[in-house]
């Protein structure tokens, strides 16, 4: 168990460096998402249609900021559930996403792809939220403004 730093996007072998237990500070841009704009994606990618972001090698952060303070990019930015986004993983996986982070177990459909497509699972401490938004930058509506908070589809770490 070590301390890891990695920019995005990820890189297999970034990836394969990781170990459970590792923690790891990321710098870049990190795309967020909860399962109504994971819902979105699969439907895009279902129709052959282009995605509003290039999946390949980056990180979702499976997150629902709430609405940001005065001088804030975003509000609390805690974890959530990430089963929730299982039956919409596994494609974007083989799209190339490379890192999801979120909060609790995952399927075995979703941990089957992340092996066979090189992607890693980070896990982020729920109730850790408001300390969480103090490291995003900027944020920014790439896609999906009808959805609010979870409209927050990128996000930009120091």
């Amino acid at each position: 168990m070590g301390e890891i730093k990695v920019g995005t996007p990820l890189s297999d072998e970034v990836v394969n460096r990781l170990r459970s237990g590792d923690k790891v500070l990321i710098n870049g841009i990190i795309y967020t998402g909860r399962d109504a704009a994971h819902k979105r994606l699969i439907d895009l990618i279902d129709r052959g249609e282009a995605l509003p972001f290039d999946v390949r090698g980056q990180i979702i952060y499976f997150v629902g900021p709430t609405p940001a303070r005065p001088g804030r990019p975003v509000g609390s930015a805690g974890p959530t559930t990430s089963y929730r986004m299982d039956a919409y993983s596994p494609k974007l996986v083989e799209k190339g996403l490379k890192g999801m982070i979120g909060k609790g177990a995952r399927s075995q459909e979703v941990i089957d792809a992340m092996v066979k497509h090189k992607c890693v699972y980070m896990a982020a401490v729920g109730g850790a939220g408001a300390l969480i938004s103090k490291c995003i930058k900027s944020s920014k509506i790439i896609a999906y403004e009808d959805l609010g908070p979870e409209a927050r589809i990128i996000v930009k770490s120091p």
